[in-house]
C-alpha cells in the first residue's frame, strides 16, 4: 500500500478555523510550531489584537521560532471604529505582501475574520488575498464568523464549537492557557 505521506510536497493549502468555540488561535500556532520544526519560515500576522502579553508573544520574544506581527499597538476598545478600519486595512496589506513575498512558507491571519465581521475590511479583500496566494504558500485564516464564500474556498475548514468552557462556570480567564 502506497504511503499517503510525499516528502517533496509543496503545494500549499488554504485552512479556516472559525467557530464560537476556543482553539483557533490555538490550532494555528500548532501548525506554525510543526512547520518551524520542519525548517520552513511562518509569520503570524495579527488582526484587532493590540496585546502583545498573550503566552504566544512572549514566547516568540524569548524563542524567536517565527515571525508574529501586530500593526496595532493599542487595545481595540480603545479605538474608534476609523483608526481600527485603518489598521485592519495596513494589516491586509502587510499580510498581502508577506505572503506574496517568498520569504515566508506558512502565513497565518489570526483573527481575520472578526475584522470582516466588525465591519473593517471585506469578504471581498479576503476573497481577493486567497486567490493571490502562491502554491507554496500554507494560508492559515482564523476568528469567528467565516462566511459561507470563504468556507468555499478553502481546502480545510474546521469549525470549533463550544460544548463546555470553565468562563461560564464563573472560572475568570487563565494566563498561560485563555492568553
Amino acid at each position: 500500500m502506497p504511503s499517503r505521506i510525499h516528502e517533496g510536497a509543496s503545494k500549499g493549502l488554504i485552512q479556516v478555523y472559525t467557530g464560537d468555540g476556543k482553539g483557533k488561535t490555538t490550532a494555528a500556532l500548532g501548525l506554525a510550531l510543526r512547520t518551524v520544526g520542519q525548517g520552513k519560515k511562518v509569520i503570524v500576522i495579527q488582526f484587532v489584537k493590540g496585546n502583545r502579553t498573550c503566552g504566544e508573544h512572549l514566547f516568540v520574544s524569548k524563542y524567536h521560532p517565527f515571525d508574529i506581527v501586530q500593526l496595532s499597538t493599542r487595545s481595540r476598545f480603545g479605538q474608534t471604529i476609523e483608526e481600527l478600519r485603518l489598521t485592519a486595512e495596513r494589516t491586509l496589506t502587510f499580510a498581502e505582501e508577506a505572503m506574496l513575498g517568498g520569504k515566508y512558507d506558512m502565513v497565518i491571519l489570526d483573527e481575520i475574520f472578526v475584522a470582516v465581521k466588525k465591519g473593517l475590511i471585506a469578504t471581498e479583500q479576503v476573497k481577493d488575498l486567497m486567490c493571490k496566494k502562491p502554491e507554496g504558500v500554507e494560508l492559515i485564516l482564523t476568528g469567528r464568523g467565516a462566511s459561507e464564500e470563504i468556507i468555499q474556498h478553502a481546502d480545510l475548514v474546521t469549525e470549533m464549537t463550544p460544548v463546555k468552557h470553565p468562563l461560564t462556570s464563573g472560572i475568570p480567564v487563565r494566563r498561560g492557557i485563555e492568553y
